[in-house]
């Protein structure tokens, strides 16, 4: 897009409106703008992701980024708050939730409680990973 749209601004033959022409390089700018944004505040986790040892630890699972791991670490500030690893994914809507009484297991529809940003965050890892 950042090739094509100053080509096509600069055809005349396109006949597109002057202010029409103004708008479009007004919000490419403002595109590139936020891209500059966006790849600050990456930089700026991934600093983040260094200086924590946690976080580093959760790299190195198949799939995890310095993104999700931060990304975790943030979400889930004390994981013994969570009896064991089928909790935390019940938590973020992963795996039915589960009610067991009596040796019966109940199993419950997806919640997609939590996080939604970090669900997808480690769907797309487990894809990658596969």
């Amino acid at each position: 897009m950042a090739k094509r749209v100053p080509e096509l601004l600069e055809d005349a033959s396109n006949e597109l409106p002057v202010p029409f022409r103004h708008l479009i390089d007004r919000l490419t700018e403002h595109l590139k703008e936020l891209d500059r944004q966006v790849k600050e505040f990456e930089q700026g986790i991934i600093a983040w992701h260094s200086s924590s040892e946690l976080s580093r630890k959760l790299e190195k699972i198949p799939g995890i980024g310095p993104l999700a791991a931060s990304a975790l670490v943030a979400s889930i500030a004390d994981a013994r708050s969570f009896e064991n690893g089928r909790q935390v994914s019940a938590w973020l809507g992963l795996v039915p939730r589960q009610r067991s009484s009596g040796g019966k297991a109940t199993l419950l529809g997806m919640s997609k409680r939590g996080d939604a940003y970090l669900r997808t965050l480690l769907i797309h890892g487990a894809r990658s990973a596969i």
